[in-house]
């Protein structure tokens, strides 16, 4: 009562400093959307371009054509500050109303806080325009063109901030919690349950609808389930996409541990089910790793919810091309549960799971392997604190012993893991085993399996060369051409867009980052991987995770040092200083994700999902249309036993058949390396709406338009949608 009377009586804080944040950061940000809503190639990472010209004309602006043809828009810069700042001012006083209720303080107080804390963020754009004028006038246009297309990470990072902020000042305090440090808890709050509930919910429906709506692809997505149905019917380990076993592919097993479900309910469905199960449980880990390293549960139920708003997560679930299962999701959360074993010291377990994890693909290894190198390091660096331990042991000091343990004494702050026995020799078998399993399996286990021929995705390092052994030695004996490939915009977008929505908090534990660099440096030198709406980036996220969880229990130590140097060591280095910086750390980190999903994720907190101008919108994808009713009446036509050769998006409906080919335009193994039919089939089916279809008659057909003795077309019920031929003498 005496501290809420103090503070009553204390000095009434100035607005002014908070008005002219408030004034300083509306007027940046609207110049800078003044620049984004130019023209449409630029505004596109916010908005769709149909709901581009909706806004400018609401503005009041208009359009004119630029000289080299491009139409461009004109608004008044006037019309968007008043507008943004009645939007900045209502803000404002709502914010500080629920501050100053929250924190039982004067209201005056809590709009000065929030007026300059908040608005500081709305900077940012400012900064974005100033670097892009920087850029224009000293001729740098590759940094101009790279400004242009990243704005919506920089209104992603002003949001996130803002609604940390916010949060922040808002919010209870998050508590210390130090006994969470001594017992190892294994209970999972209901809130994170609910969370990875709603997302298989949402994910499944959305994966589901996808399917049934005819949209889902055979190739990378649907031939898993036909591995599992050839299967478990004699025709071994493979889909009919091309010749020989799925082996001269990908080492890649995982997706077999789900035979005896898939007996039961042999469907695709069950597949996609399974994977969002699998991508959702990734939250336990986490909130384990966070907890235990932070001390805080509510911390690591936010770094939880940020894991499943994360969109590289989700991206894995509904891939940017619609591709919705692939078996390396699974080695996600079996690598984020590996990591947690390792911190509880229990090597063997661990090791289970790292050989799990091998069995999603043979990328794993690229993670693994330098894993055991950390975990080598790391035990040269527990032997530091070994003459600390001996003294608080002989001393008696349990509690000191403890704070040993967790690297609390001398010097660090975080939380360290319990090193397995001989950890120099675990971590470096580890390293030296996926070394040489990745090496054997691109170089002998795969092209065994493909008659001799090396990998496929050798050709996405096409720049370094054209066998593995030519590209392997240019990447280490070129740095010239290294450098040239990975410092480059798209390698700065692709770091940004992976440590963005985490608010940056792996960095501050570099050394657990660390070990996802190489495959980092991979993924930046392979031409078709520099994004993390595809899988390529699957192995990585356990990484950053871990790290980002580490990250935030130095949030303190790193807040301490600061302080320190640069800022008031009474004030802002007190402990209270440290929870502060902790619980807006907490915010920041699944505010970032949350921000970040707005503009990339395709699910419903994304603006994808319901701007009717992109492809992705709900209706477009979630709701099956007349294709998908005109393909029913075909199905029963085609008999189970026959082979079927048919267009991509609706391959996957007869997996089940005797055969089911690919028919396009690719040359395939089963069909003597030429496009279209092999020589087996029994019908084609074309699907003449679908987004690829370049053929929409019959007589587009080459079977049907040079083979009429062979092939007959069945009557068509579907209006033209689909395009069903029968060979008139079955081979068989």
């Amino acid at each position: 009562m005496s501290a809420r009377k103090s503070e009553q009586s204390s000095k009434q804080p100035s607005l002014l400093p908070a008005v002219s944040c408030l004034l300083l950061g509306t007027g940046l940000t609207t110049l800078s959307l003044q620049t984004v809503f130019t023209d449409a190639t630029t505004a596109k990472g916010l908005i769709s371009k149909e709901i581009w010209q909706h806004t400018v004309r609401a503005l009041g602006g208009s359009f004119t054509r630029a000289s080299g043809g491009q139409i461009v828009a004109e608004i008044d810069l006037a019309t968007l500050f008043w507008g943004g700042l009645v939007l900045a001012g209502l803000s404002w006083f709502a914010g500080a109303w629920w501050i100053s209720r929250r924190r039982q303080q004067p209201f005056s107080r809590g709009l000065a806080q929030w007026g300059l804390c908040g608005w500081l963020w709305w900077l940012v754009p400012g900064a974005w325009e100033a670097l892009r004028l920087v850029a224009f006038l000293t001729g740098l246009s590759s940094l101009e063109a790279l400004l242009l297309a990243t704005p919506s990470l920089w209104y992603a990072l002003m949001l996130a901030g803002w609604l940390s902020t916010f949060l922040t000042l808002s919010g209870k305090r998050l508590d210390s919690a130090k006994a969470e440090f001594r017992v190892e808890n294994r209970h999972v709050p209901a809130s994170v349950w609910l969370t990875a509930g709603l997302y298989v919910i949402v994910f499944t429906a959305m994966n589901w609808q996808l399917y049934r709506g005819l949209l889902v692809p055979h190739g990378d997505s649907a031939m898993y389930e036909e591995h599992l149905w050839n299967l478990t019917h004699g025709k071994g380990f493979r889909s009919y996409l091309d010749q020989g076993l799925f082996l001269g592919e990908h080492l890649q097993v995982i997706h077999l541990a789900l035979i005896p479900l898939h007996l039961i309910w042999p469907s695709h469905l069950l597949l996609e089910l399974c994977e969002s199960l699998a991508l959702a449980s990734g939250a336990i880990p986490i909130f384990w790793l966070a907890r235990r390293h932070t001390g805080s549960k509510k911390t690591a139920c936010l770094l939880a919810v940020a894991y499943l708003l994360y969109f590289p997560t989700q991206f894995l679930d509904i891939a940017i091309d619609l591709k919705t299962f692939r078996p390396i999701s699974f080695g996600v959360p079996v690598l984020l549960f590996a990591l947690d074993q390792l911190e509880r010291g229990r090597s063997r377990s661990m090791a289970l799971l790292l050989l799990l994890a091998l069995s999603a693909k043979e990328d794993m290894a690229i993670i693994i392997a330098p894993l055991g190198l950390w975990i080598a390091v790391r035990r040269v660096r527990f032997r530091d604190f070994l003459p600390a331990i001996k003294s608080a042991a002989v001393k008696g000091e349990q509690g000191s012993l403890r704070a040993v343990l967790h690297g609390q004494h001398p010097p660090a702050t975080q939380w360290e893991p319990r090193p397995p026995k001989n950890s120099e020799l675990f971590g470096l078998t580890i390293a030296a085993l996926n070394t040489v399993y990745l090496w054997l399996a691109v170089k002998e286990f795969i092209p065994w399996f493909r008659d001799g021929k090396q990998v496929h995705y050798l050709s996405y390092f096409r720049k370094f060369g054209e066998s593995f052994g030519e590209i392997v030695q240019n990447i280490f004996t070129d740095p010239g051409l290294l450098f040239g490939e990975l410092v480059t915009a798209n390698t700065v977008i692709y770091t940004f867009l992976i440590l963005l929505p985490l608010g940056f908090l792996p960095m501050l534990s570099p050394g657990r980052l660390a070990v996802g660099l190489p495959l980092f440096g991979l993924l930046c030198l392979n031409e078709i991987a520099q994004d993390p709406r595809h899988h390529f980036h699957a192995p990585l996220i356990p990484v950053v995770f871990w790290a980002a969880a580490a990250g935030l229990g130095n949030v303190g130590s790193v807040w301490h040092r600061v302080m320190t140097k640069w800022g008031n060591s009474k004030r802002d280095n007190s402990s209270s200083g440290q929870l502060t910086a902790k619980a807006w750390a907490a915010h920041f980190v699944w505010t970032g994700a949350f921000a970040t999903g707005l503009f990339f994720s395709l699910g419903p907190l994304g603006r994808n999902f319901w701007d009717p101008g992109t492809t992705f919108h709900w209706r477009k994808l979630y709701v099956p249309g007349k294709r998908a009713e005109m393909f029913d009446r075909i199905y029963d036509q085609i008999p189970p036993e026959s082979c079927v050769a048919s267009t991509d998006f609706v391959h996957p409906r007869f997996t089940h058949h005797e055969r089911s080919y690919d028919y396009s335009q690719f040359p395939r193994e089963v069909n003597n390396n030429q496009p279209g039919a092999p020589p087996d089939s029994d019908y084609i089916v074309i699907d003449t709406q679908h987004r690829y279809s370049k053929i929409k008659v019959p007589e587009q057909i080459p079977e049907y338009r040079e083979h009429l003795d062979q092939w007959e077309r069945l009557p068509d019920t579907t209006e033209g949608y689909f395009i069903v031929l029968k060979r008139k003498d079955p081979l068989r």
